[in-house]
């Protein structure tokens, strides 16, 4: 049984940092995109970053470019986001999710193409 399990949510003021995980576990995701979407209150669940696990090849969201990085650890199967300069529309529900190589571009990155959700860690940025 696949499972993405996040931590590392909670509440900053404005140009903090915090530092998501995403533990993946139930299958081989060598051959794996993994991304990190969030969803604000009342607006749609939207991209934030992806990386190919084999390759480390990574895109970025251009509201992150610059303040967020990702990264993995193949050995404990985790990837992190690093969150920095965290702004208040920075707040909402950061979700870890995977998809197939190959399934989708990674400059088109869409919720729709990946097949493995992490039950979504709450990120509150105050000014």
């Amino acid at each position: 049984q696949v499972q993405l399990i996040e931590s590392g949510g909670g509440s900053v003021q404005a140009g903090g940092s915090l530092r998501l995980s995403c533990a993946a576990s139930g299958r081989t995701f060598s051959n794996y995109v993994m991304g990190w979407f969030r969803q604000a209150p009342g607006k749609e669940r939207e991209f934030v970053v992806s990386i190919s696990w084999s390759t480390g090849r990574t895109y970025y969201a251009d509201s992150v470019k610059g303040r967020f990085t990702i990264s993995r650890d193949n050995a404990k199967n985790t990837v992190y986001l690093h969150m920095n300069s965290l702004k208040p529309e920075d707040t909402a529900v950061y979700y870890c999710a995977a998809r197939r190589l190959g399934v989708a571009t990674m400059a088109h990155p869409s919720q729709y193409d990946y097949e493995y959700w992490g039950q979504g860690t709450q990120v509150t940025v105050s000014s």
